[in-house]
């Protein structure tokens, strides 16, 4: 059985020494990238190995390609297949920041067509509540093979959003808190504001209080509510830089509503071209 979604903590225990199983951690920090490999060196899932979100997860800004651009193909397949992962690996990817970054790479493996993939549900909050042991201990991966396959998760661009504004074939949603995408205080992007006709759907929506993915049927019903008759495969994801938006794809995916896309270059590649029209 694999998971392609969410994965509980009591699961991940029970398979903690399968080898087909691998465990990443992506703890991460927008103010401090340097976080993530601190706490890692410090304690960890045992067995996890560690993704930078900023070297690994994405790639050079060029000061117009957004704050978290995509990383490059074969460099992600090379480091993914360096770490142990290949074809028939199950995928458990972890933070502790609700999933917010554990869902670009879980976004990332299905961009490569690598469905084994689920994120720890509640995070290591949740897998230290539950009394999980941690590790300090770094044991060298057995490098795999990793066979990228056709992509499984949608992808577009500022060109194709732009060509879509007041259409109805397009959909955006900013997974941005509500007075990012209001125009308020915004701190990480030199213009605020969003992008014309988007709808906002905050990714911390998707959670219950403590952290874990609220219920299939509750997700559905409120993504439906929230769409208001759009269809999914008409809706594109998109939050500051291409992050918080891969949770609310899977969010969606959890809820069963399939087809939606990623607007990986998100409000911080939108906003760095004056001529691009912004609203607030």
């Amino acid at each position: 059985m694999s998971f392609s979604t969410l994965i509980g903590v009591a699961t991940l225990q029970a398979n903690l020494e399968n080898p087909d199983w691998r465990i990443v951690d992506v703890r991460h920090q927008l103010t401090d990238n340097g976080y993530g490999e601190r706490a890692y060196a410090e304690a960890h899932i045992p067995g996890a190995v560690f993704m930078h979100c900023d070297r690994d997860l994405s790639g050079s800004m060029t000061g117009i390609n957004g704050r978290h651009p995509l990383p490059d193909r074969d460099r992600l397949i090379a480091r993914l297949g360096g770490i142990g992962i290949g074809p028939q690996t199950q995928v458990v990817v972890y933070d502790d920041a609700q999933g917010m970054i554990a869902g670009r790479l879980w976004w990332l493996l299905r961009w490569l067509g690598h469905e084994a993939v689920a994120v720890l549900d509640g995070g290591l909050q949740a897998w230290l509540a539950a009394g999980g042991v941690m590790s300090a201990d770094v044991l060298p991966p057995r490098p795999a093979v990793f066979v990228a396959a056709d992509p499984l998760t949608g992808l577009v661009t500022a060109g194709e959003v732009m060509d879509a504004l007041g259409q109805p074939t397009m959909q955006v949603v900013d997974a941005r808190a509500p007075d990012r995408f209001r125009g308020e205080n915004e701190t990480l992007d030199p213009v605020g504001g969003h992008i014309p006709g988007a709808i906002n759907r905050f990714f911390r929506d998707n959670l219950e209080a403590d952290g874990r993915f609220k219920a299939p049927a509750q997700l559905r019903a409120e993504w439906l509510a929230r769409l208001a008759g759009i269809p999914p495969e008409r809706v594109v994801h998109q939050c500051g830089s291409g992050v918080s938006a891969c949770h609310n794809q899977l969010a969606m995916a959890v809820a069963g509503l399939s087809g939606s896309r990623l607007y990986a270059g998100s409000w911080s590649e939108w906003c760095a071209d004056s001529g691009r029209p912004v609203a607030r």
